[in-house]
């Protein structure tokens, strides 16, 4: 991929490879695949859904595994029972304040690498949230490209209440809320509402938790009309243009990149299925 300072002289190449699979046997997590569209529900209900490594390895395999997969158009992150997710499992947190420094750093590696994974996945993520997102729950929101909360929800960076940072999320957090708004929920710790996360630029909409369903499958929708290989290269343009400066390099770049997107067959499949008036060939009939 380029570099925000170069030119992309050709849209981004896919790499044929032998898929990584979906482990047959899950513990913390279920996987539902229906025309397209991959749901990911963390399966702890019983601790809110909470991160231990377990889950942080299992989330790490499965998304990777989807993203490979040709089968799979869209990855929806989702939670079982009372809340999508309260972040670090307090039983693991446990452990971990016996570790020594090596054993703590592979641990924050770990779940760093889960939220790499989900962030710089090719196919578009979407996070359906309900109940209560805290700590690392609002890093998986922040990480995925779309994101769609019940107006009852609720959400806090909640580490520094611990004497902890959030500091494997924060790079996700601080690029969807902003540095300013950042500063103070880092800070004070404190609970905030959906309308509040979505006022901030958290979630893209909220909606009763009797329609996040329904909007949910709205979105999908939209997701499902438009070409893959488009999103992917969608995905990282943006990549590209969000860290650089608008300049002579940059500007090129960006054209140098629609010119080869428009010389692949999906762009040529594209403008012919508007032009003629009929459904694209990716869109299932």
């Amino acid at each position: 991929m380029a570099s925000p300072r170069t030119p992309a002289k050709k849209a981004t190449r896919r790499v044929t490879r032998a898929a990584p699979a979906v482990p047959a046997q899950l513990a913390t997590l279920t996987v539902e695949r229906t025309q397209g569209v991959a749901l990911v529900t963390m399966n702890r209900p019983e601790v809110h859904n909470a991160f231990d490594e377990t889950s942080i390895a299992e989330m790490t395999q499965v998304v990777a595994a989807l993203d490979a997969d040709d089968g799979v158009r869209v990855i929806v992150l989702a939670g079982n029972g009372a809340s999508f997710s309260a972040g670090a499992d307090l039983r693991w947190m446990r452990r971990m304040a016996g570790y020594g420094r090596a054993e703590n750093l592979a641990d924050a590696k770990a779940l760093a690498a889960m939220l790499s994974t989900i962030y710089r996945a090719n196919k578009p993520t979407l996070a359906r949230v309900h109940g209560n997102a805290f700590g690392g729950g609002v890093g998986l929101i922040a990480c995925c490209d779309v994101a769609i909360g019940a107006q009852e929800a609720e959400f806090a960076l909640s580490e520094a209440r611990l004497g902890l940072i959030p500091a494997t999320v924060a790079p996700y957090v601080v690029e969807a809320i902003g540095a300013r708004q950042a500063r103070r929920y880092f800070v004070t710790a404190e609970r905030f509402t959906a309308a509040e996360a979505f006022r901030i630029g958290l979630l893209h909409d909220i909606v009763p938790a009797t329609a996040l369903n329904e909007r949910v499958d709205d979105l999908l929708n939209a997701l499902l009309a438009a070409g893959p290989d488009a999103q992917r290269e969608c995905k990282a343009l943006i990549r590209n243009v969000a860290r650089g400066p608008i300049d002579a390099r940059m500007i090129a770049g960006t054209a140098q990149h629609i010119a080869a997107v428009r010389a692949s067959s999906e762009g040529k499949e594209g403008v012919a299925a508007f032009l003629g008036k009929r459904p694209a060939a990716w869109v299932k009939q």
